[in-house]
């Protein structure tokens, strides 16, 4: 298998492990995350780290070989499996990072995209080059880059296929840090930043915003209320504000 889980105490890290071809997601290797993301929302991880083998890339992208010859069924077919793989990513009951090492091009970056956080060294190059070769992102890149870092600056990445270096993606907030060091050091530093809250709090946090950019603002607000209220349901909330008063560092349970 060309994709490899490990853990280091709480944190997951999964490597995508193909590194003569610059880590592309073939289908084979999309079936195996598959698998693997399963095992990690049934499993006690409390953040995930996802990064590329070697030194040059996270991922240069889809396996372009792949792609030729197919039939329209094969083609959507091949869409939709690679959409619903970055979705279960996306909806783990963790946050997830991605470790840019190197190149993120195409499915690669969409792969990136799909996790709830992006750090990356300075040498990382970022882009979506499909209309290069007369295609468009098919994983989810033209729905979360937008998302991210509005719709004029992905409009402009995803028509001129042009790439975006380190400096910039952090600049328009593609990524949220550059590493200068040991970048697994760095994300399982950046991971225990969270891994202490409580976990269903967390995805409280992350579904109210997540559904901001569908909604207007006043019912945005209204969801914002009902999951804040949800929030002081749980005990980790008891938990929180006593150990607050209290003036001790809080110990959730995820309850």
């Amino acid at each position: 298998m060309a994709i490899h889980l490990n853990h280091t105490d709480e944190i997951a890290l999964i490597t995508l492990d193909r590194p003569e071809a610059l880590n592309a997601l073939s289908f084979a290797q999309l079936q195996d995350l598959n698998r693997v993301l399963d095992s990690l929302a049934g499993g006690d991880a409390r953040a995930l780290l996802v990064t590329g083998s070697g030194d040059r890339a996270f991922s240069a992208g889809a396996d372009i070989k792949e792609l030729m010859g197919r039939s329209l069924v094969e083609q959507r077919a091949g869409a939709a499996l690679g959409q619903a793989v970055l979705a279960k990513l996306d909806e783990l009951p963790m946050p997830s990072i991605a470790l840019i090492n190197g190149y993120a091009f195409g499915g690669g970056l969409e792969l990136a995209l799909a996790c709830t956080f992006r750090l990356a060294v300075r040498s990382a190059k970022l882009g979506f080059p499909e209309i290069k070769l007369g295609l468009i992102p098919g994983y989810g890149g033209t729905q979360r880059l937008p998302r991210l870092v509005g719709e004029a600056r992905a409009t402009e990445m995803i028509l001129t296929g042009r790439t975006v270096d380190a400096a910039e993606a952090e600049r328009i907030g593609l990524v949220n840090r550059l590493v200068d060091g040991d970048l697994t050091e760095a994300g399982l530093a950046f991971a225990r930043e969270m891994t202490g809250y409580s976990l269903p709090v967390l995805n409280l946090a992350r579904d109210a915003i997540r559904r901001a950019p569908d909604l207007p603002l006043h019912e945005g607000l209204k969801i914002e209320a009902d999951l804040s209220t949800l929030a002081f349901q749980t005990d980790d909330s008891v938990e929180g504000m006593t150990a607050f008063i209290e003036k001790r560092k809080a110990v959730f349970k995820d309850g």
